[in-house]
């Protein structure tokens, strides 16, 4: 989530109150209780910040009474909020869903359609279907041949760990790819469109997302690929007219000069990737500019990003805008 003031170092003191949320999760209905502990242990492995809520869906609570005494700190949230949540995500991908058939009817039988993505927008970092990802396995559901590249996603790896940890489980085909590949697929015509999620949109359709989505967007209209953000209209910020407004958090810049991971024995480890005394930069976010955007995919259906866009779809917000 993109601060509204510039955030500390995650290495500063801080008390359990001041901490953020990390994530919210929703369960899918097919992995239940084992899914979701993995999930976890892939989550918190990943950041400094605690899980301090976690949705699960009605239907996948059995078992979760273990979950609950495993992991105490752990608020498991069960009520009718979830519904809510579920019909957004599942809203977007029916409108992404569409999106991914109509290059489908282009291919031939077989042929499968191409989308990379960027950071996690699945189920781990909202919930249920997720919202890039949404569209993706609803298409897989279908029997739609869809691959997905996975940008890694520096320095966090997001992309790396947790939407390729995601796609796996759901038995979605992707690749893993460095963040410097994306354009040099697209020039050889092996990407069909770009989803990527949001954390932020702007009135005027700015779209703030994870470091590199900027640069994805610039490639994509370089190559004529279409570029798509999947967004729930919370994201909507309908005070803020300019994304350059929107202040980009610093993150600690050991985040750029270590890197962790596992051995091949299963224990994770975390080892140093510059000179001791090369310092770094680890911007967390930026902002791609509206005139980039191939259209916003919303639970209301898919807009121009614009104003104009987005008020078509929204148009009780029209008062405000006056």
């Amino acid at each position: 989530m993109v601060p509204s003031a510039r955030s500390k170092s995650p290495h500063d003191p801080a008390t359990p109150e001041e901490m953020p949320p990390l994530v919210t999760i929703i369960t899918p209905t097919l992995n239940r209780a084992t899914l979701l502990r993995d999930a976890i242990e892939s989550v918190r492995a990943q950041s400094y910040r605690p899980i301090q809520h976690l949705i699960v869906d009605g239907a996948s609570t059995d078992g979760t009474g273990e979950l609950v005494a495993t992991y105490p700190e752990i608020d498991f949230v069960s009520g009718p909020d979830q519904g809510l949540y579920h019909a957004i995500n599942k809203g977007i991908g029916q409108h992404g869903l569409a999106l991914i058939e109509a290059i489908a009817a282009t291919k031939k039988p077989g042929e499968r359609v191409n989308v990379l993505t960027h950071c996690n927008a699945g189920w781990l970092a909202t919930v249920d279907w997720g919202t890039a990802t949404a569209p993706i396995y609803l298409a897989h559901e279908r029997g739609h041949p869809i691959h997905v590249w996975v940008d890694e996603t520096r320095p966090r790896n997001q992309g790396a760990s947790l939407t390729a940890w995601e796609l796996g489980h759901h038995g979605v085909p992707h690749t893993v790819i460095p963040d410097n590949t994306g354009g040099h697929l697209m020039q050889h015509g092996l990407v069909d469109l770009v989803i990527v999620g949001t954390d932020r949109v702007t009135a005027n359709g700015d779209v703030c997302n994870k470091i590199g989505t900027y640069l994805k967007a610039l490639a994509a209209k370089d190559n004529g690929v279409p570029f798509y953000v999947a967004l729930p209209s919370p994201t909507i910020d309908w005070e803020l007219d300019d994304g350059a407004a929107i202040p980009i958090e610093e993150r600690d810049p050991r985040e750029v000069t270590h890197i962790a991971g596992w051995t091949e024995d299963g224990k994770r480890v975390e080892v140093r990737l510059t000179p001791e005394d090369s310092p770094a930069a680890n911007y967390a976010f930026d902002v791609t500019p509206a005139r980039l955007v191939t259209g916003l995919i919303t639970e209301r259906g898919v807009c121009p990003a614009s104003r104009d866009g987005l008020l078509s779809l929204f148009p009780e917000r029209r008062r405000h805008a006056a």
